[in-house]
């Protein structure tokens, strides 16, 4: 029988059975309730209460049978409405709760690329709410920046091969927009959903609370982080992106500041009309490992600027990979030999590289 702390419960509710993902600041892995309180003396009072938690949309009181025993609940629910989990707190008629942790609703649309958040989301994952929107908001966003995360790869690999019914629920260390280090739990899942216009979008549901590290895995972080910092090189803004539509996820680096990455990298609706040719021809290089180009793509002030672009394939997960993107500002030589003078627009073709040409460019970025 699992003994339930002097905390709040948290459940995630999207699945089959309410499931728990975290008690007060220490993160679970998705327990179903039934077997996280097993032979518990209220198991039975506790799921009645999240069933009609959930059914009424609010936060509710409840006596257990003997009397001995109040449930307290409170939804955690997504701007649309949806709810996305329930705190639950059991104590003593005469007692009075703890505070309860901040979570943080969220949603990912696999299918349209965009990310909504809400203030709490945005509070709990380190972000300054007051200057970062909450919808319309790109992967790239959401994700913690240079920091990486071995449970990273899981989430990457949800967006770069969205599939129905995954379900995540882990930790991440993260730099706050202070600079303090916190620690945020998560959990996300999968699931279809049918929107006013009658298209069907697959909708990554998730929470996120501010939790604590157990274990060594901060030592493989750290470690990682080592590495990716001592592949740095100035200049270059290394970023992973998702190869079927070329959209950036996560940024290695600072973020580029020479163009505008929200739009996209090379999406073709961020790339110049001109460079869409040269765009294709990269991305089936890119099914080889490796491709390398310069195309114009949208600056900030929506003027057409050039980049030089370098693209390995890399393998996040079994057979699910991402491009590991170096981004830089062309020299003058790169420019001249695919036909631009500076930012101008120009009729150009893209260069022809070899694989030996294309490892010497790699080598430049």
């Amino acid at each position: 029988m699992t003994v339930m702390s002097h905390d709040w419960m948290l459940v995630e509710t999207l699945g089959d059975e309410p499931a728990v993902v975290a008690q007060g600041d220490r993160t679970t892995d998705m327990v179903p309730i039934s077997t996280f309180l097993r032979r518990h003396p209220h198991l039975m009072a506790i799921q009645t209460a999240i069933g009609e938690t959930v059914r009424a949309g609010g936060g509710l009181t409840s006596i257990t049978p003997k009397n001995d025993r109040v449930i307290r609940t409170e939804v955690v629910q997504m701007s649309d409405g949806r709810i996305h989990g329930v705190h639950v707190w059991l104590g003593a008629p005469d007692e009075e709760p703890p505070p309860r942790p901040m979570v943080g609703p969220l949603i990912w649309d696999l299918t349209a690329g965009t990310a909504t958040d809400t203030r709490e989301s945005l509070v709990v994952g380190g972000w300054d709410p007051d200057r970062q929107p909450t919808h319309g908001r790109a992967f790239v966003d959401d994700l913690p920046r240079r920091d990486l995360k071995p449970s990273e790869a899981q989430v990457l690999s949800m967006i770069i091969e969205p599939q129905v019914g995954v379900s995540i629920c882990n930790t991440w260390d993260v730099t706050d927009y202070r600079g303090e280090q916190i620690t945020v739990g998560f959990v996300a899942r999968s699931v279809p959903e049918v929107f006013d216009d009658g298209s069907e979008h697959l909708i990554c549901r998730a929470m996120n609370w501010r939790s604590v590290r157990e274990g060594s895995g901060i030592q493989h972080d750290l470690l990682a982080q080592k590495i990716i910092e001592g592949l740095a090189v100035p200049g270059v803004h290394r970023a992973l992106v998702d190869p079927r539509h070329w959209t950036l996820l996560k940024w290695l680096d600072e973020p580029a500041p020479f163009f505008d990455w929200r739009a996209g990298l090379v999406s073709i609706d961020a790339v110049h009309p001109d460079d869409r040719a040269a765009m294709a021809a990269m991305a089936a290089e890119f099914d080889a490992g490796v491709t390398s180009g310069v195309l114009r793509v949208l600056d900030r002030s929506r003027r057409w600027t050039p980049i030089h672009v370098t693209v390995h394939r890399v393998e996040l997960d079994d057979g699910v990979y991402a491009g590991l993107a170096a981004l830089r500002e062309p020299t003058a030589v790169e420019l001249s030999t695919v036909g631009l003078d500076g930012d101008r627009p120009a009729e150009r073709t893209r260069k022809s590289y070899s694989r030996k040409g294309r490892s010497a460019d790699a080598g430049k970025a």
